[in-house]
C-alpha cells in the first residue's frame, strides 16, 4: 500500500485528522502528508476544514469526501438492493423477513463458534471485532477505561442493502448482544444511517444479581 493509499485508510478508520497526526502515524514529514493530501483534494478525494485552535491559530482537519468514502463501497450494492427488491415484489415483506433471519442465525451461529463465552468482556469483543473485520466492516474493539469496550466499525460492506431494509441493523444488533452473552449491556451509540462517519457499540459489563 503506497502513502496515498495509507493516508486515505486512516482517514477512514481514524476520522478527520491533521496533517501533523498523520506523519506521525506514519513516520512521514508533515509537509510530505500535506502534499499528498492536497493532491488528494484536487481528485476530490478529501476536503479540509479550519477550526480555532487553542491559541488563535486555526487547525487545519482533512477529512474523507463522499467520493473519497466511495473507494470502499458496499459489496455487490446495486445487486443487492435490486434481488432484495424482486424478492419482496414476488413474495411480499415477510420472504424479506425469513431472509434476514436466515442471515441472523448462520452469522449468530459462525460468531459463537468462535468467541468464548468464559473468556474475558475484552477477550470477547476483540474474538468478535475480528470476525467482523474478516467481514469487511474494518472493526476493532477499544477497552474503555471505565471497564466497557466500544466496538467500532468504520466501514459497511452491506450499507446499501441497509439503507433498503435496516432490520439488517436490527438484526445484527440482536446477534451482538446474544453473542457477547447476558453479563453485559450492548446499545448502538453511533450509526451510519443516522449520518455518523461509523457505527459504534458501547459494550458495558452488567453488576453481577443480588443474591
Amino acid at each position: 500500500m503506497n502513502t496515498a493509499e495509507q493516508i486515505l485508510l486512516l482517514l477512514k478508520t481514524r476520522g478527520a485528522q491533521t496533517a501533523q497526526a498523520l506523519a506521525d502515524v506514519l513516520h512521514l514529514s508533515s509537509m510530505g502528508v500535506r502534499r499528498q493530501l492536497e493532491a488528494a483534494e484536487d481528485k476530490g478525494l478529501v476536503a479540509h476544514v479550519d477550526r480555532p485552535g487553542k491559541v488563535g491559530r486555526p487547525v487545519r482537519l482533512w477529512q474523507l469526501t463522499a467520493l473519497g468514502h466511495a473507494r470502499y463501497p458496499d459489496r455487490h450494492a446495486a445487486l443487492t438492493v435490486e434481488l432484495l427488491g424482486q424478492v419482496q415484489a414476488l413474495f411480499g415483506e415477510a420472504a424479506i423477513d425469513r431472509l434476514i433471519d436466515a442471515r441472523e442465525a448462520a452469522s449468530e451461529a459462525a460468531y459463537r463458534a468462535a468467541v468464548d463465552p468464559a473468556a474475558t468482556l475484552p477477550q470477547r469483543a476483540a474474538s468478535l471485532a475480528l470476525l467482523r473485520d474478516a467481514e469487511g466492516y474494518m472493526a476493532e474493539a477499544a477497552p474503555q477505561a471505565d471497564g466497557s469496550v466500544l466496538l467500532v466499525e468504520n466501514h459497511c460492506p452491506i450499507c446499501a442493502a441497509a439503507r433498503s431494509c435496516q432490520n439488517f441493523c436490527r438484526s445484527e444488533l440482536d446477534v451482538f448482544r446474544r453473542v457477547l452473552g447476558p453479563d453485559v449491556q450492548v446499545d448502538r451509540v453511533e450509526h451510519q444511517l443516522a449520518g455518523a462517519r461509523r457505527c459504534a457499540y458501547r459494550i458495558v459489563p452488567l453488576a453481577p444479581a443480588a443474591a
